[in-house]
């Protein structure tokens, strides 16, 4: 069995909602951070490459298995932008990426602003590693006008959920609870299906 699991994130709001959502499961998970491993180079097209990327990072610095994720934020009007550079967007954090994405989005009706939230996970025996577990996740919405809410992190003060997916309310991803959120986030989603087939890479 697998001892320790190296968490390949430095992203604090990450690091809490996986403890969370992992909880209940019987694995050691720790933080890179600890392990003195710095972040990887995210030099990949795609969330899945990232993702890979990261994880294999981390398992060369420390020799334990690793989880990685890589996620953001898809516009439709933008053409899919922030896509894989949504952590990165403005340069200088997350209340500067929102305000770019507003300034981006300004003119453009309500009806015209869908959007989703996608994450990539990727668990990785050691670096080299030929067939890694991906798992993935995606949470459909819109960008609000205005920011509403004070949970969550990244985008979730602007990120409207799609109402059929919380019995018909209009509700901001930072204005859920974290229950809620982790039940249909596109992060929770990845890591439930990682939850139901990590048992086989675990023998």
């Amino acid at each position: 069995m697998v001892d320790k699991i190296v968490l390949a994130s430095s992203n604090k709001g990450k690091l809490q909602e996986f403890g969370e959502i992992l909880a209940a499961i019987d694995i050691q998970l720790v933080d890179q951070k600890s392990l003195n491993v710095s972040d990887a180079d995210e030099t990949g097209l795609s969330f899945v490459e990232n993702a890979i990327l990261k994880a294999r990072h981390a398992c060369e610095i420390t020799g334990y298995p690793a989880l990685a994720d890589d996620s953001g934020l898809e516009v439709d009007a933008l053409s899919g932008a922030p896509g894989i550079y949504s952590s990165r967007y403005s340069g200088a954090g997350d209340s500067a990426n929102n305000q770019k994405l507003l300034a981006e989005l300004a003119g453009i009706r309500p009806q015209q602003r869908s959007a989703r939230f996608r994450c990539a996970l990727v668990y990785m025996r050691h670096a080299k590693d030929p067939t890694p577990l991906i798992c993935q996740g995606t949470l459909e919405g819109s960008i609000l006008e205005t920011p509403r809410g004070r949970a969550g992190f990244g985008y979730d003060p602007l990120f409207l959920i799609d109402p059929e997916l919380i019995n018909g309310q209009q509700l901001s991803a930072a204005e859920l609870t974290s229950s809620q959120k982790h039940a249909i986030s596109h992060r929770g989603q990845a890591v439930s299906e990682f939850v139901l087939r990590i048992k086989d890479y675990l023998r």
